[in-house]
């Protein structure tokens, strides 16, 4: 299969206030955004008044972003600006979930 693969990761914070959730965005597109390969990206925050049944409303922050192959997102993992992202910010991360998909 010639996908392309959807890397969906949710972030809950412990500091969830509107301060930290943008410094948390605006990390993402410093370190995670133009890597080679990445053919979509967005990073963003829970829409708060969409609150139906089905909706998962346990993150804070949303990264979203689609690589033109696997060995894309592979590479990407590896990445040293993905690396240090991971180190600056950890510290306030309650729980990450990520979703990985092909998609076309």
């Amino acid at each position: 299969m010639n996908s392309h693969l959807a890397h969906m990761v949710y972030f809950t914070l412990h500091d969830a206030s509107p301060v930290a959730q943008q410094k948390l965005i605006d990390e993402c597109h410093k370190y995670l955004k133009g890597h080679p390969g990445e053919v979509y990206f967005s990073a963003g925050t829970l829409v708060p008044d969409l609150a139906r049944p089905v909706n998962d409303r346990t993150f804070h922050v949303s990264l979203n972003v689609v690589f033109d192959s696997r060995k894309a997102q592979d590479d990407y993992q590896a990445a040293p600006r993905h690396i240090e992202f991971i180190e600056k910010n950890k510290a306030n991360w309650a729980q990450v979930r990520v979703f990985d998909s092909y998609v076309g």
